[in-house]
């Protein structure tokens, strides 16, 4: 069946998806519209090297599992995150060990990927650094939805689609991640990361 690009481009996520399910190109159109994104997700998490096979299997997860996808949600973006931090548990080791390099000055991925995020809004290097050691001292479930929160500026109801988890447990998290945070960088300006220690909900 043919599409219609102009007419689907102005589809919400749902109707598009429902149509992929008889029409399977018409999933094209929702991977052009959130892969950037995704990407740049995954590539602050895991890592540029790692990102491009994290981003093509969550959309290749996504497209098998599209006729579970409620339609009614005009937006896709909490179900890919939810796919795409699944994609990322085998790599929770390795987002520590880079969290805990670039703690030591050892590297700089996150600053190169994150120019639209949190961390460009860092002062100082050694601002940075502390910020990558204390993230790297939370738990892998406070990490994803402190990020999911701070960098794709998801509400506490996305988070809750995304990771599977009630929303209480998502307000459970951030509290104890930023509580964490402040913990650990008690000495620095609060100004330097805004979006990890703000308290409202974008939803």
């Amino acid at each position: 069946m043919a599409t219609d690009g102009p007419a689907q481009e102005a589809l919400p996520d749902g109707l598009l998806i429902e149509r992929s399910r008889v029409d399977p190109e018409a999933f094209a159109a929702v991977f052009d519209r959130h892969a950037a994104e995704i990407y740049r997700y995954l590539s602050r998490r895991a890592g540029a090297s790692a990102a491009d096979d994290l981003t093509a299997e969550t959309f290749l997860v996504a497209f098998r599992e599209r006729a579970r996808y409620d339609g009614s949600r005009p937006d896709a973006r909490p179900w890919l995150y939810g796919i795409a931090t699944n994609m990322l548990r085998g790599h929770h080791r390795a987002e520590v060990r880079r969290f805990r390099a670039l703690a030591k000055g050892e590297a700089d991925p996150i600053v190169q990927h994150d120019a639209d995020g949190v961390l460009d809004r860092v002062a100082a290097g050694q601002a940075g650094r502390r910020l990558a050691a204390a993230l790297a001292r939370l738990s892998a479930g406070e990490r994803d939805a402190l990020l999911l929160f701070a960098w794709q500026d998801l509400g506490y109801a996305e988070i809750a689609a995304a990771l599977g988890i009630p929303i209480g447990t998502v307000r459970s998290r951030l509290s104890s991640a930023r509580k964490r945070l402040r913990t650990s960088l008690a000495d620095l300006d609060p100004a330097h990361f805004p979006d990890l220690y703000t308290e409202t909900d974008p939803s």
